[in-house]
């Protein structure tokens, strides 16, 4: 078992836990940029690589969601499994949820006397528009890699994926304009991709 390699991967997910804030979903920007700029060597390789590149972490967003449960760990796990098999994945899973567990049982004891105080409001009044934009970033980056924007550009990109436009288009109005439950729609997506994509 490689330990060195097992404490990084579980300090960067610990790193990206800890300085995410808005939840799961919100953490997956700052956990793309840092697990794709995040460089390894692979075993038997030449030249040190990407722990994952954009197109591995849209895959593992995209199986994430179409399985139950948190989002952060799985993306995380798939990202370990990578590097260090099983392992790895336990590793990156632990890191993701450890220390922002501790973290949660120590404010707990303070939080209702703190969730008031002006400076906490403060905070979090900037905190929240920064998980938007970090949100959006990680939609924009993983679009680059379903719509293949690096070999046609986006114009070109776009218009030979129209397809997955549609989905993409689809997605954002039905949940925009109904209460669906998204776990619907990931199902619906699998079961498109099983038959037109297959």
């Amino acid at each position: 078992m490689d330990w060195p390699l097992l404490w990084k991967i579980f300090l960067l997910f610990s790193r990206v836990a800890i300085f995410s804030w808005g939840g799961g979903p919100a953490s997956l920007a700052l956990m793309q940029r840092e697990t794709t700029t995040a460089l390894w060597m692979p075993p038997g390789g030449v030249e040190a690589q990407p722990w994952v590149t954009s197109s591995e972490f849209a895959d593992a967003v995209a199986l994430g969601n179409a399985l139950p449960g948190p989002i952060a760990p799985q993306v995380s796990a798939f990202v370990g499994y990578k590097l260090a098999g099983t392992p790895g994945a336990i590793s990156a899973a632990m890191g993701t949820v450890l220390p922002t567990t501790v973290l949660m049982l120590i404010v707990l004891a303070f939080f209702f006397k703190l969730k008031d105080h002006p400076i906490l409001k403060a905070m979090t009044t900037a905190l929240r528009p920064l998980v938007v934009g970090l949100l959006l970033w990680t939609a924009y980056d993983m679009a680059k890699s379903v719509f293949n924007v690096q070999k046609a550009g986006w114009v070109g990109g776009i218009g030979n994926n129209l397809d997955k436009l549609a989905i993409t288009l689809v997605s954002v109005i039905v949940l925009s304009t109904t209460t669906i439950n998204p776990v619907i729609l990931v199902i619906l997506a699998a079961v498109l991709g099983l038959i037109v994509y297959r």
